[in-house]
C-alpha cells in the first residue's frame, strides 16, 4: 500500500475538498489518462486495486503513471466505544481528489487497451471520472 515514509504529525483534521485543480489536471506523461470529474477521498487500497487492475488489462505492456498519491491520515475510533477521550488511531491513507484532477495515464499501448484498462481502473475509483485523449479536446468526443 502507498503510504507517506514519515510526516510531521500523526493525525489531521478532514478539511473540505472544494474547487477545481489548477495542478495536475493535463495530460502530462502519457497519450491516454483518467481524469476525475468529482471530488472525493481516494484511499491507498482503491489506488493499488486501479493500478493492478490496468496492469492486468494490458498485460504488463506500455508505461502506467499514478499521478495521485495518499498523504492524508484518515483516524478511526474502535466499534463500542465511548465518546470523548480524544482522536481515534490512524486507521487508513487517503488522497484528496478534486474536481478535474487526473488519476492515471498510461502510454505504449494502442487506444482500445488503453482505454479498456483506464475503463476498468474507473469502476474502482469512488468518484466520477472521464477518460481523456492527447490532442482530443471533451467537447470534441
Amino acid at each position: 500500500m502507498l503510504q507517506p515514509e514519515k510526516t510531521k504529525y500523526r493525525k489531521q483534521q478532514k478539511g473540505r475538498i472544494r474547487g477545481l485543480a489548477s495542478r495536475g489536471c493535463n495530460l502530462a506523461f502519457g497519450d491516454y489518462g483518467l481524469q476525475a470529474i468529482g471530488h472525493g477521498w481516494v484511499s491507498a487500497r482503491q489506488i493499488e486495486a486501479g493500478r493492478m487492475a490496468m496492469t492486468h488489462a494490458t498485460k504488463r505492456g506500455g508505461k502506467l503513471w499514478v499521478r495521485i498519491f495518499p498523504d492524508k491520515p484518515l483516524t478511526k475510533k474502535p466499534t463500542e466505544t465511548r465518546m470523548g477521550r480524544g482522536k481515534g488511531a490512524p486507521e487508513m491513507w487517503v488522497a484528496c481528489v478534486q474536481r478535474g484532477k487526473m488519476l492515471f495515464e498510461i502510454k505504449g499501448v494502442d487506444r482500445e487497451t488503453a482505454i479498456h484498462s483506464l475503463r476498468l481502473a474507473s469502476h474502482k475509483m469512488p468518484v466520477k471520472t472521464v477518460i481523456v485523449e492527447r490532442g482530443v479536446t471533451r467537447e470534441a468526443r
